[in-house]
């Protein structure tokens, strides 16, 4: 057997602060060693943080090393690595192509607290890692790995169409990735916040109409055909559901684990569906990173240093509603501020 990799991760604590460690890893079978430079912080990882656990799921690296039988990566590829660390590939899951739903896949904080991308290096499956384009920036792929595969997951996965009204609400850092893509691929994007202060933003990102739900009243808004929840976990449909096209659809994207109450009567007389929208496959992913090369789709970026003192600022900024669009963390010669 091969001498074990060494590197230093971080982990949350049950404090909460933020814990360096190192960590030793020997290659299994198609597994490789990356040498992790950028990582996109996530609000997923606020969940994680007491749990002990490497946290990050945005990684972008350097493939220095390769196990046994792999054959689809080369030492030095950029490459990035996100929230599904690996897959059986043989379910019905895998097979048909949904293979985030896989029925024995390991995860962002499941089986293996030792990896994540809140590290200067991984461990990671080869059939879950992908090649950056030259194109794209590493700052600017970070947050595709995870917020951008989940808003792209769901706007080329349910059956929308070019001029269809699609409605995104929150203008965060899920919210704005959504309204460039959808706006990309020819939806008729309506912005929705809860104030007039991201208006221009909005419009600038691509939303064709911009509304502040506050002075928003029926009939206010033309019917929306699909409706993404991007920012708070805890949304009043109450007032959600008047804004939707008859069997249009809302997706609740952001994570809570707060209960959200739903009144039935308005979702009957209207065939309104409420439905969840999981991370993306493989395959999805890749096409994400592919489309976002080609149409120059750029995330709005706050740059951290990686290190504890990077990760703890960009984390207390997130709960306090500062950064503006995605954190992400990069070596320390990179200059901070808006990308």
């Amino acid at each position: 057997m091969s001498e074990p990799i060494t590197f230093t991760v971080y982990r949350g604590s049950p404090t909460g602060k933020i814990t360096p460690s190192t960590t030793s890893r020997h290659l299994q079978h198609n597994e490789i060693h990356i040498t992790a430079t950028h990582s996109g912080i996530c609000g997923t990882d606020e969940h994680f943080l007491h749990a002990g656990c490497v946290l990050g799921h945005e990684g972008i690296g350097t493939v220095t090393a390769l196990g046994p039988g792999v054959t689809n990566h080369q030492v030095g590829d950029r490459v990035g690595f996100a929230y599904i660390r690996s897959v059986c590939g043989t379910c019905d899951n895998c097979t048909r192509g949904l293979d985030q739903y896989c029925r024995v896949k390991r995860a962002y904080g499941t089986h293996d607290f030792d990896v994540g991308s809140f590290a200067h290096g991984t461990v990671w499956d080869a059939s879950c890692v992908f090649p950056i384009l030259e194109a794209l920036d590493s700052a600017d792929a970070a947050p595709l790995m995870c917020a951008g595969a989940t808003v792209w997951s769901c706007l080329t996965q349910n059956g929308m169409r070019v001029n269809d009204r699609v409605g995104v609400l929150g203008i965060g850092g899920l919210g704005h990735l959504a309204i460039k893509l959808a706006s990309a691929l020819g939806y008729q994007v309506v912005a929705l916040s809860g104030s007039e202060k991201k208006r221009e933003e909005a419009r600038g990102f691509g939303a064709e109409e911009f509304h502040a739900l506050s002075g928003v009243k029926e009939g206010d808004v033309r019917p929306l055909k699909h409706l993404l929840v991007c920012g708070s976990g805890s949304e009043d449909y109450t007032k959600l559901i008047p804004l939707m096209d008859t069997t249009g659809t809302i997706y609740h994207m952001a994570v809570s684990f707060d209960t959200t109450p739903v009144p039935t009567l308005p979702l009957l007389s209207k065939g309104v569906r409420i439905q969840g929208s999981f991370i993306t496959s493989r395959n999805n992913l890749q096409e994400l990173l592919e489309f976002a090369a080609r149409k120059k789709i750029r995330p709005m970026v706050v740059k951290y240093p990686f290190g504890v003192e990077g990760i703890e600022n960009a984390m207390q900024d997130l709960r306090d509603g500062k950064v503006r669009y995605r954190a992400v963390l990069v070596p320390q010669e990179e200059r901070n501020g808006y990308k």
